[in-house]
């Protein structure tokens, strides 16, 4: 599914129901509503690094090691399967990718500094001005 890693068909668990929304009469005949499931905690797929980070990143997603992606919004089944399989494959890419690099803490620039004064100056003397005679 993504760059790095391919899951076979078999490791995919599919269930199919009843959607709301849109379809007229059909929807209430027609199962279009797609969940996908990916067992991540037991995939032969994952290496022991790939696990680890999946678990890590999608902790709040997971039941009992289990991924799962409901698709609902268009009409036929096949268009929600497909709309399935592209966020479980974005939801694996952003998981497995790796974490962004460490922020180097910078001090503001003696350039930033009087900027911020200068702003704070003409900002208090804007507030001074309003001030009647009798307010003092």
């Amino acid at each position: 599914m993504t760059s790095r890693l391919v899951l076979p068909e078999s490791e995919l668990s599919w269930r199919f129901s009843r959607s709301s929304g849109p379809g007229g009469q059909s929807v209430n005949t027609t199962d279009s509503r797609a969940e996908l499931s990916f067992d991540v905690e037991r995939s032969p797929s994952l290496d022991e690094h790939q696990r680890a980070r999946l678990l890590e990143r999608l902790a709040g997603r997971l039941v009992h090691g289990i991924v799962t992606i409901a698709a609902q919004e268009e009409r036929s089944q096949l268009q929600n399967r497909e709309a399935a399989e592209r966020r479980l494959a974005q939801l694996l890419r952003e998981g497995l990718a790796p974490p962004p690099p460490t922020r180097r803490p910078t001090r503001p620039t003696r350039g930033s500094k009087e900027r911020r004064l200068a702003g704070k100056k003409l900002r208090s003397a804007v507030k001074r001005n309003r001030r009647s005679a009798g307010d003092d």
